[in-house]
């Protein structure tokens, strides 16, 4: 098990916008560079990337939640 990580503090997002499709979805396959999510501060968007491949097993923090750095934003399962 890997965990993405976040290295600002701000608020996250799962999707880019209210009426679009999620990055990533619990259960699918990601790749390394994969975009799983954004962090918003100060109208600014920092992407948030898998840096392992494998299933992403959960989020951890819910969409539209407040992240600090260092918190674990998702679980990945490596393989």
């Amino acid at each position: 098990m890997a965990d993405i990580i976040s290295p600002l503090p701000g608020v996250f997002y799962r999707k880019p916008g209210p009426d679009k499709v999620p990055y990533a979805v619990e259960g699918e396959r990601i790749e390394v560079g994969q975009t799983v999510g954004v962090v918003e501060i100060m109208k600014q968007f920092s992407e948030i990337r898998s840096s392992v491949a494998g299933i992403l097993e959960a989020f951890n923090i819910e969409d539209s939640g407040t992240v600090n750095p260092g918190d674990v934003i998702a679980t990945v399962s490596e393989g």
